[in-house]
């Protein structure tokens, strides 16, 4: 298969905002494809690449200056082909034999091919938001039903193995993906909830509300003496942790996963800052700050895997092992006694609660109904766009932030509002030093960023406006947080931002 009909598919994908023609793109993209190009092609389409890192960024791209091809001719397997060597380079002269390999590749692309290659090795294609659609696209191609697919993703974290599993053995191949130990599973998510009353009606009281804490997801592997620690985004950082992988080595099991949060208290035993947590996860050593983990889910447990388990049975387990780090929750509480358990949350100084259904299974990285969150204020997690020169005090620092909100459907994210509220002067000098890292291009007001870092936005409510393209507006935004555990594919989507405009304040159009 020519690369150019992989970019042209791609094109096609980006100018539609219908699901539907989406997945019809792709099918019919991925039943020509063999059946050794399907990996590549949907780890390339979900803005991935099957080799990982290979040590290309974004200023070597764009000091490239390569006349394009005059017609296509690159194939699929010439891309793969490159990259492995790509990945391949080490040592001395590298950075000068990868700009070697990389004018080559770009000498024998065509004009669409070199902005496809920029985008995908510069890491702006897709950014991973593409993946319902490309799941459903690949069960529809491989003529399999879609729950094989999306349980062989959840399982084993990567879209394009499980795709080529799909289209080379079926649903036999996709079973084969079981829980493996040492290998993250894709974090189950939660949506807001309209009200705790809500919540505990929806699910007629069989519920558990637990505190929501104001730390960063974990989870944890053992198998014998070897522990893991990954992050919501499946990254690895057991070497930065020894205090969490001590304590996971002490439980009384043979192997387990757990699911949870950890933070680092102060002396008085509430929660320090996020960012300060967030600190621990890239550090060498323990430092002088401990982090404690907080646990509320059990996926296995010597032997047995219990993902398809319900939550009852999953905490019974976790209880079991675990108890003493458990977070704090109640089980089927009236409103009386959620409420003072939402209560006694805020005063210890998290987030608010999660309500989950006791009969919920383990649907890893899918936002379902079945966990619900409750907080006091309304917050979103946005994609920085841009950054604006400030003014003022704040001359010769990027302070006003552009944000979009996710497009659910894999396009780029949608402008929704500005804000340059809630920055502190350590903020803005962290914006200016960071932001031209990630930066795509600039005019004279605006440094314009690729769509990578993820901010944490409180704000009073929402407005129809047809100022920005999603056709909302925030009010009153301010910026609480940046993300760092987040990609830009677990950013809210439009569609969660426009959920939160006032009953009856409809937009004028279906999106």
């Amino acid at each position: 298969m020519l690369l150019h009909t992989v970019v042209e598919t791609s094109r096609s994908v980006a100018s539609t905002r219908s699901r539907k023609a989406k997945i019809t793109e792709l099918r019919a993209l991925l039943e020509r494809a063999a059946p050794h190009e399907v990996e590549p092609v949907v780890a390339w389409l979900s803005g991935e690449m099957t080799q990982g890192r290979i040590g290309v960024g974004y200023r070597t791209l764009a000091g490239l200056d390569v006349a394009p091809a005059p017609r296509p001719s690159l194939t699929v397997d010439d891309l793969s082909s490159a990259l492995d060597r790509l990945a391949g380079v080490s040592g001395a002269g590298s950075t000068a034999a990868r700009r070697s390999l990389l004018g080559d590749l770009f000498a024998a692309a065509t004009g669409d091919e070199q902005r496809f290659l920029v985008a995908l090795l510069g890491g702006e294609l897709r950014q991973g938001a593409l993946e319902g659609v490309m799941t459903d696209a690949v069960a529809a191609a491989a003529g399999l039903p879609v729950e094989p697919v999306r349980r062989a993703v959840m399982l084993s974290g990567r879209l394009a193995q499980a795709a080529a599993a799909a289209f080379t053995g079926g649903v036999d191949a996709l079973a084969a993906f079981r829980l493996e130990l040492g290998r993250p599973v894709r974090p189950m998510l939660a949506s807001p909830a309209d009200s705790l009353d809500a919540a505990l009606t929806e699910f007629d009281g069989a519920v558990s509300v637990e505190y929501k804490l104001d730390g960063a997801r974990i989870q944890v592997h053992r198998r014998d003496e070897d522990v893991w620690v990954f992050t919501r985004t499946l990254r690895d950082i057991t070497s930065s942790v020894p205090e969490l992988v001590e304590l996971v080595r002490n439980l009384p099991c043979r192997s387990v996963v757990l699911d949870g949060e950890t933070l680092a208290l102060t002396d008085a035993g509430r929660p320090r800052p996020f960012q300060e947590t967030m600190s621990r996860f890239g550090a060498r050593s323990e430092r002088d700050l401990l982090l404690h983990p907080y646990f509320f889910d059990c996926l296995h447990l010597d032997g047995d895997d219990l993902l398809d388990a319900p939550l009852s049975t999953r905490l019974d387990r976790l209880d079991g092992v675990a108890g003493p780090h458990r977070i704090p929750t109640v089980f089927a509480p009236d409103l009386d006694g959620a409420e003072a358990h939402l209560g006694a949350a805020l005063g210890s100084g998290h987030e608010g609660v999660m309500v989950k259904s006791l009969a919920s299974t383990y649907t890893a990285g899918r936002r379902g109904r079945a966990w619900q969150k409750v907080k006091p204020e309304h917050t979103l997690d946005l994609v920085v766009l841009g950054a604006e020169w400030g003014y003022g005090r704040r001359t010769g620092y990027l302070s006003n932030l552009r944000l979009g909100a996710r497009d659910p459907d894999g396009g780029p994210p949608i402008m929704v509002g500005k804000t340059f509220k809630g920055l502190t002067d350590a903020v803005l000098r962290w914006q200016t030093e960071e932001f031209p890292r990630h930066e795509s291009h600039r005019d004279a007001q605006t440094v314009y960023l690729r769509p990578e870092i993820v901010v944490e936005i409180e704000l009073d409510g929402v407005q129809v406006s047809p100022r920005y393209p999603g056709g909302v507006a925030l009010r009153f935004a301010r910026v609480l947080r940046y993300r760092p555990d987040k990609s830009a594919a677990e950013a809210d989507t439009i569609d969660a931002v426009r959920a939160l405009l006032p009953a009856g304040d409809g937009l004028p159009w279906k999106g």
